[in-house]
């Protein structure tokens, strides 16, 4: 018998679960990443710059690439993983984007060479890393004025291995000049750019006057693509006042008359080639534009360019407008100054934004003047204690040369020329050529030239206006040196002038059908000329038949009471063969609800005259449906106290023939039914319905078939009819009944 040495199975123990509170939890778990997303990765801070750029530039900087040669784009990846502890293909992106070649930023920080994608392109890769190499653009110098003169702090990087700078200390706004976008966890920044040039003078104004009016040198937001802002200033003013607001901007374009060919040569900052040309082939598979014959990218090394070929005598400026409405040739750039400020993410206006940088970049400057203050002041210590040596070298030289031992060298020339230890080290360390008065006496020259020099910086350090006027200095030095012409050329709507959107809407005769099952078909007249039979899905019959213009708004009135609103020029064109649209997914409808009813109408002139199950009637005038806004579907658009069983649209009375039950029938102008004042009238009672009958037809008068048709006209509601003849009921058997 086999000895047991352990259980097989064990008694499974409970699991223990735990109650947690969700504020608690998230407290604990998803503040300090939603935190570290904000402060640590997607808000920029005053400088202008997020900690990936912030890290990958200062690696570049200790690396030498401010002066030196391109480095390969993979070593310098490399080495920023030292600060960086992410994937290289993040950092690498983080580059690209800063690149002279990918042309992202009005003033690029990285000079590239190779391929970097373009910013205005979705589909143009960028080259790997080992392929393409970069330095530091000429700016740079602006962006590290200084920075080892303790202008900011530095912090260890993740590892405690080396040391980091929190901020640049740019010497200029750079926060405004180039633009940056960032998504946090419930918040996101948005800075849109501006020029270098008009953001230095802005800067210099406000520095001497707070109260300057920004408009006046700041213009308007400059972009890398250019394109043209639409200005408007009281959108301009909200922006500069809150940080927050949004301005148009619009492609750049001229035709080609020999080639009738129109050439997009600039695009908003905010979109990109592929998502123009894929939104205008749309729009010509759509039948919405007609004059396109074909929409390519020509982009090379020349630039941007999307070539529009056109037909012979297209309107380009009407076309153009289309394009501008429809497709992102023009776009909408939605402001959001998100800023980190020690820490906190503040939205602010530019003069708010401006007053940071002020405090910034006077820390900085009273920290570099500290600096050279200390370092100045330790070397005219030195030069006072060399100075006291001219008095007696051969004595200095006696005592280094009488004295033992080496240890006992810094305290006897302490003891000999009542100086202190730094001042004997440094004596000490003088090369035995340099122990000659000439030498001496041409290093002590320094001290009246340290002394002036120190006087100078004490008193800059203490007066606050001294500072500001160094500020002022760096800015022109800045703007002279890099600045460049504007790049968006900024409109007014007198200058582009808005054609009304019907005008845009091309407008040609058509025809359009409802069927049974809810298909729709809005065909030309052109198509419908040469077009064979309809084609409808087995059982289907076209209920309602009519003839319409291009410009026309359809009424789509469905069993729930409800209407749909739709512009006849946002439907496909259709031909006969096609089924059409189905019109619950083009609507967006209830589930179960069925269209009944389709009309068109371009003025809201008229009526729609609606009959009920009991025998009532209403006319609704069309204006009541009429919207202000665009709104897709208006709920009781008529009366739900009784069936609907008949409905048409009528710009001007007419005769209609109701059948009860097959029996008796009733000529009567729709004269009689008096226009309600609102949608959900239930009407007056034209018919007199005895229990158990109902009306089984409604038709117009000419379609009821009668040697005398005025027998069965009434003058006056209700009516209660008069019998069919034998004659007429043959003759118009079987349409006396209604579906």
């Amino acid at each position: 018998m086999a000895k047991k040495t352990a259980k097989n199975t064990q008694e499974q123990k409970p699991e223990k679960i735990s109650q947690q509170i969700i504020t608690d939890t998230l407290e604990l778990n998803y503040m300090p990443y939603a935190m570290s997303v904000i402060v640590s990765r997607a808000i920029p801070e005053i400088d202008g710059f997020k900690p990936s750029h912030r890290k990958l530039l200062y690696t570049m900087y200790k690396m030498g690439l401010l002066t030196g040669a391109r480095a390969k784009s993979s070593k310098i990846v490399g080495q920023t993983m030292q600060l960086n502890p992410h994937g290289d293909i993040t950092i690498y992106e983080t580059m690209v984007r800063l690149t002279e070649g990918n042309g992202s930023l009005l003033h690029p920080l990285v000079d590239s060479k190779g391929n970097f994608g373009k910013q205005y392109s979705r589909d143009m890769a960028y080259a790997a890393a080992r392929y393409t190499e970069a330095k530091l653009s000429p700016i740079c110098s602006e962006i590290f004025a200084d920075i080892d003169k303790n202008t900011v702090q530095f912090v260890d990087n993740f590892d405690s291995s080396m040391k980091e700078p929190l901020l640049l200390p740019t010497t200029f706004p750079n926060v405004l000049v180039n633009p940056n976008q960032g998504i946090a966890v419930g918040m996101a920044s948005s800075i849109c750019s501006f020029n270098l040039k008009e953001i230095c003078e802005t800067a210099i104004n406000y520095i001497n006057d707070p109260e300057t009016d920004i408009l006046e040198t700041l213009k308007a937001p400059d972009f890398p693509g250019g394109g043209r802002l639409m200005y408007n200033r009281s959108e301009i003013e909200q922006i500069y006042s809150t940080g927050r607001g949004s301005f148009r901007v619009y492609s750049k374009y001229h035709f080609d008359h020999k080639n009738n060919c129109i050439e997009v040569t600039e695009i908003p900052y905010s979109t990109n080639v592929e998502s123009i040309i894929d939104k205008i082939i749309q729009l010509i598979k759509s039948g919405k534009i007609k004059d396109i014959t074909d929409v390519r990218d020509e982009t090379d090394l020349g630039g941007l360019k999307i070539a529009i070929d056109v037909r012979r005598n297209t309107n380009v400026d009407i076309l153009m407008h289309k394009l501008f409405q429809q497709t992102p040739l023009s776009d909408t750039f939605s402001c959001n100054f998100n800023i980190l400020i020690d820490g906190r993410p503040r939205t602010m206006g530019i003069a708010e934004i401006l007053d940071n940088w002020k405090v910034f970049r006077i820390k900085s400057i009273k920290g570099q003047l500290s600096y050279d203050i200390e370092k100045k002041s330790a070397k005219l210590h030195l030069l006072r204690g060399l100075e006291k040596i001219l008095t007696d070298i051969d004595k200095a030289i006696y005592i280094i040369r009488h004295t033992e031992l080496e240890s006992m060298v810094i305290p006897n020339l302490m003891k000999g020329f009542d100086i202190d230890d730094k001042q004997a080290e440094y004596i000490a360390e003088i090369k035995l050529r340099n122990i000659n008065k000439e030498y001496i006496l041409n290093r002590t020259k320094e001290l009246d030239e340290l002394e002036k020099e120190l006087r100078e910086l004490n008193d800059t350090l203490k007066s606050e206006r001294k500072i500001k006027n160094i500020i002022c200095s760096q800015l022109r030095a800045v703007s002279k040196k890099y600045g460049v012409p504007r790049r968006t050329d900024i409109i007014t709507s007198e200058e582009f002038e808005e054609i009304p959107e019907e005008n845009l809407i091309e407008d040609y005769g058509l025809k359009i059908f409802l069927t049974e099952q809810n298909y729709f078909k809005k065909i030309s007249l052109v198509s419908l000329r040469t077009a064979g039979e309809q084609k409808l899905k087995e059982d289907d019959r076209i209920i309602i038949e009519e003839e319409s213009t291009n410009k026309a708004e359809l009424l789509f009135f469905t069993d729930q009471y409800n209407v749909y609103k739709l512009r006849l020029s946002d439907v496909q064109d259709t031909k006969a063969s096609s089924l059409g649209e189905y019109l619950p997914n083009l609507l967006g409808m209830e589930e179960n609800e069925k269209v009944i009813f389709v009309t068109s109408t371009t003025d809201y002139r008229g009526n729609l005259f609606l009959l009920f199950e009991n025998g009532k009637a209403v006319k609704i005038p069309a204006e009541s449906y009429r919207t202000k806004t665009n709104r897709r579907r208006l709920i009781n658009a008529y009366s739900s106290k009784s069936r609907l069983i008949f409905m048409t649209f009528i710009d001007s009375d007419r005769d209609y023939v109701l059948t009860r039950d097959d029996d008796k029938a009733c000529l009567f102008s729709t004269a009689l039914v008096p226009v309600s004042g609102t949608k959900t009238s239930g009407g007056v009672q034209l018919y007199t319905l005895k229990k158990n009958s109902s009306i089984t037809n409604v038709c117009p008068a000419d379609e009821f078939k009668s040697s005398n048709i005025e027998f069965y006209r009434t003058n006056k509601i209700p009516s209660t009819g008069h019998f069919i003849t034998d004659d007429d009921k043959a003759a118009n058997s079987p349409q006396l009944s209604i579906e």
